[in-house]
């Protein structure tokens, strides 16, 4: 792969897709400092994933998600090229190895929206710790980071095992009561969407693990954690002073 000619190829399909009010729209709604060139999220997966179409190493993998990921326009980031750098990992994400948890990382600590993150943490982090176990240590200490992105990518990156269904029980509880007092929206917001997805499959646990917490549990992380549990569950854990 010429990774160079690569980018530059992507880069000019998305330019070409642009659509200038779509993206003072989009820049609004996320509150966007960034470049935005007006591609919807579809378009820009479908050109990213054509780079990976054959499959690469996981070198080039790794230089054509930084490149795309250092697109810049006036010395400001470009949304559709770090949005493309994080569809190109998620479509080869079987080339990663757990040390490229940190490169998932480092992107995760230099993003500045969770439109980046949650992507980040469930299609690239969350899928590393599936194949690699063991690198769920790495959430142990990264639920206790300064960094508010990085506590939300630890919560996050559980989700994908509780959709297959074998959730990490021992840590989304440990995680909760770590983060039940956060003050943080997007920490609260995250802890309810893990119990939320949990409930679809373990409504009992959900609410074995809520009631006793209901004094100091969030109202953001409660109005999601009751979201799909059985009427009478919620209502319950909604009443319960």
């Amino acid at each position: 792969m010429d990774v160079e000619g690569e980018a530059a190829r992507v880069m000019a399909e998305l330019r070409a897709q642009g659509d200038p009010a779509r993206a003072e729209r989009e820049k609004s709604y996320l509150k966007s400092d960034f470049v935005h060139i007006g591609v919807p999220v579809p378009a820009v997966r479908r050109v990213a994933v054509s780079a990976v179409k054959a499959e690469p190493t996981r070198d080039k993998l790794l230089e054509l998600a930084q490149a795309l990921w250092d697109v810049t326009d006036g010395g400001r980031p470009v949304h559709e090229a770090r949005m493309a750098a994080i569809d190109v990992l998620a479509k080869r994400a079987a080339l990663l190895e757990p040390r490229d948890v940190a490169v998932a990382e480092r992107l995760v600590r230099d993003s500045a929206s969770w439109v980046y993150v949650d992507y980040i943490a469930e299609k690239v982090i969350g899928g590393l710790v599936i194949r690699y176990p063991d690198l769920a240590t790495v959430l142990d200490a990264w639920v206790a980071d300064p960094c508010m992105w990085i506590r939300r990518t630890a919560v996050l990156a559980l989700l994908p095992c509780v959709r297959t269904g074998n959730p990490d029980l021992e840590r989304i509880s440990r995680f909760g009561d770590a983060l039940i007092s956060e003050r943080e929206f997007f920490i609260r917001k995250a802890l309810g969407w893990v119990l939320r997805e949990l409930s679809k499959k373990d409504p009992s646990w959900v609410v074995q693990w809520v009631e006793p917490r209901l004094d100091t549990i969030s109202g953001v992380t409660l109005r999601e954690a009751v979201r799909r549990l059985p009427a009478e569950d919620a209502d319950k854990l909604r009443r319960t002073p």
